[in-house]
């Protein structure tokens, strides 16, 4: 029977399509990887990957064998993974998803906390303002702000975030300042932009939630191109407290309507349903569950 890690040496060339990425990708010497490559053909009796100084491409018989035992590979490992969680020992791979600027804020740093608790889990973080398909993706957990586009995903509710309304002086001096949402109506706003075009603010009138209509000339994808294009005065922003905390404190953006503000932001955790979450993913959980806690307030 082929060595397991025979067979990651070859699934890893494959995917990262030369023999130097897979090196790096299961940190494993290059020479050392090559070895296993050949003795896995020589076993198979069949060449499996055409080498060349730069790219590394599977063989028909590599192309039909890679299908075959990526899944079987993967389930192997999975259980030797389960198998060591029941031992008391998180290991494995923990690939986690957040939008930018927070995981540059908060997810990042509590990950590096993580990894000197947990010295046998690799965690990749990936950052983006979008709500990915995490099963696509292949993400084992996500942080989302506001509500999940899928209502599939188990969720975990962590906090509620404070979202304001905020205006550089340069703008309030060239428009004045809105007293009541109505007035809205009067001014530039800077609008999400996402699937599509977020141009509802909600806020608390009269004891209840009601949203009003904004417009405005500028309109991005990006919270970090919001919170700099506001601080430029190019508009009213609506962002969560956090994101832009630092700019109220040294003056650069004022909140304005604050008492007609909503409840706020609910801050999640998010996974896909399975049948048995993996030890390290509701570790994971817990420990970037307290960590924000304390971090956040």
């Amino acid at each position: 029977m082929e060595r397991l890690d025979d067979l990651e040496a070859f699934l890893a060339v494959i995917e990262k399509g030369s023999q130097a990425a897979a090196s790096r990708h299961l940190r494993r010497p290059l020479q050392s990887l090559n070895r296993s490559l050949m003795a896995l053909e020589r076993a198979l009796g069949v060449e499996l990957v055409k080498r060349t100084t730069r790219r590394s491409e599977p063989t028909e018989a590599g192309r039909v064998f890679y299908e075959r035992i990526k899944p079987a590979v993967a389930e192997i490992i999975e259980a030797r993974a389960e198998a060591a969680n029941l031992r008391g020992e998180i290991l494995g791979p923990l690939k986690v998803g957040a939008p930018v600027l927070f995981a540059s804020s908060y997810v990042a740093p509590i990950v590096s906390r993580f990894l000197k608790l947990y010295p046998n889990v690799d965690v990749e973080l990936r950052a983006s303002d979008e709500q990915v398909d995490l099963i696509a993706e292949g993400l084992d957990i996500a942080v989302r702000i506001g509500d999940s586009a899928d209502e599939s995903l188990i969720a975990r509710r962590l906090h509620t975030l404070r979202v304001v309304i905020v205006g550089a002086p340069s703008y309030f001096a060239e428009h004045g300042r809105p007293q009541h949402p109505d007035d809205l109506e009067q001014h530039a706003c800077i609008l999400r932009a996402g699937a599509e075009v977020i141009d509802k603010w909600p806020f608390r009138l009269d004891g209840r939630l009601q949203p009003i209509r904004v417009h405005g000339r500028f309109r991005s994808n990006s919270a970090a191109s919001i919170r700099a294009a506001a601080r430029e005065g190019t508009g009213l922003a609506r962002l969560p407290l956090w994101q832009i905390s630092d700019l109220v404190a040294q003056g650069a953006l004022t909140i304005v309507l604050p008492e007609f503000e909503t409840e706020g932001m609910q801050i999640q955790l998010v996974w896909p349903p399975t049948r048995a979450p993996l030890e390290r993913v509701r570790r994971f959980s817990d420990f970037l569950a307290s960590s924000l806690k304390t971090d956040l307030l």
